[in-house]
């Protein structure tokens, strides 16, 4: 009797780790509501191939299961897709946010109403940086301020006088081009902003002319990049006017539709695909090839932000049970990010370096960007003074 219960015993601990292993090994869930459609949709995609690609390099493709799914550019969209995934399918990581208007519409109710970590791959709009900053709310991008605040302070250095500025008329629009202005210590010759989305900026071009400024600064992601960068070269000024933007504005992917027009402009970001370091080659190489194109700033963002998760899953043994454990792990950034030193500041954003780069062609012929200058080292955006945590 004894034998047989001692058998018995020893079969049940065995299954009980067997089962136990089983569950070990279930793929954590992580929720991605990004922008696959529209003008912009490449911008959504390319994070999500970055984010893709940095799993399998890493290994663990098999230990994630990402779930993805389209916001369409709409805040009501993105609003019930991400709580749709909370709340049927048990996640408890998202990210993918590209575009402000979305972050502010999704990411302050979710931390607030669910048990859930958000890691945002781009949006970094400002009232999440500074009051509205929450421990399980992390940006692994920049600050929506960091690249047009570099562009100010390099229009400052090369003596421009007048600068025209550019945006849409949402969140991050205002933020890049407040940005702008913080550093800027000359005239502004105007500031439009436009519709979200627009596609003939015919009209502000001709504004754009009248005022004779010594550059323009022009925040204008995806298509509306595109769009605009043509036909400010159709009308004839991009020989005559100093065209100056946030990476947003200068992407492979708008460079390649713009052509030769868009050479020798520059553009402030906190990556550029020939930054020296392994990382960064490991994913500029790896990514080539195999998408077989160049990647773009939102492609290394989705990078950064696959390998910061993964990082803090790793600590926790991939388990989102705790996830203010799991928060206090992202904090830490133990990752190597392509962009180089990374770190969290106090309000969750990026403190990083932050370069001036050129528009130029490479030795195949390929338009793309080189860095011209470091702006600024070790960068704190401005927001984060007013965010109570440490």
């Amino acid at each position: 009797m004894l034998k047989h219960s001692v058998v018995a015993a020893a079969a049940a601990a065995v299954l009980a780790a067997a089962a136990g292993s089983a569950l070990a090994a279930d793929p954590v869930k992580i929720g991605m509501v990004t922008t696959l459609s529209t003008g912009a949709g490449y911008l959504g995609d390319h994070v999500r191939k970055g984010f893709e690609l940095a799993l399998e390099q890493g290994g663990v493709a098999d230990r994630v299961q990402l779930l993805v799914e389209d916001d369409g550019l709409e805040p009501a969209n993105a609003t019930q897709l991400t709580e749709r995934m909370v709340e049927r399918d048990g996640v408890k990581i998202m990210t993918g946010s590209i575009f402000s208007n979305v972050a502010m519409a999704t990411i302050p109710k979710l931390v607030r109403n669910y048990d859930i970590l958000y890691v945002s791959p781009n949006a970094g709009p400002a009232p999440l940086a500074g009051k509205g900053c929450h421990p399980r709310y992390f940006n692994t991008a920049y600050q929506n301020d960091n690249f047009a605040e570099v562009m100010g302070d390099y229009a400052n250095k090369q003596g421009y006088k007048r600068v025209y500025l550019m945006a849409p008329n949402y969140q991050a629009g205002k933020d890049s081009v407040g940005g702008f202005k913080r550093m800027f210590k000359g005239e502004v010759a105007g500031e439009v902003y436009t519709k979200l989305g627009q596609t003939d900026y015919a009209a502000e071009i001709a504004e754009l002319r009248d005022a004779n400024p010594d550059a323009v600064y022009f925040f204008y992601p995806g298509g509306m990049g595109i769009n605009f960068m043509k036909q400010f070269a159709q009308a004839g000024l991009a020989d005559k006017v100093v065209a100056l933007g946030p990476a947003f504005s200068f992407d492979d992917t708008l460079l390649d539709a713009v052509g030769d027009a868009a050479l020798g402009f520059y553009n402030g970001s906190q990556w550029s695909p020939d930054l020296d370091n392994a990382a960064n080659k490991t994913f500029v190489e790896g990514y080539k090839a195999k998408y077989n194109e160049y990647p773009t700033l939102y492609a290394a963002q989705g990078y950064d932000t696959a390998n910061a998760i993964v990082a803090a899953l790793k600590q926790t043994d991939w388990s989102t049970d705790d996830l203010d454990k799991l928060a206090a792990a992202m904090k830490k950034a133990d990752f190597q990010a392509v962009r180089g030193d990374f770190k969290f500041g106090n309000n969750n954003h990026p403190i990083q370096d932050v370069y001036v780069r050129q528009v130029v062609k490479d030795d195949s012929g390929n338009i793309t960007n080189r860095v011209s200058t470091k702006g600024f080292e070790d960068h704190v955006d401005a927001y984060a003074a007013e965010c109570d945590m440490k």
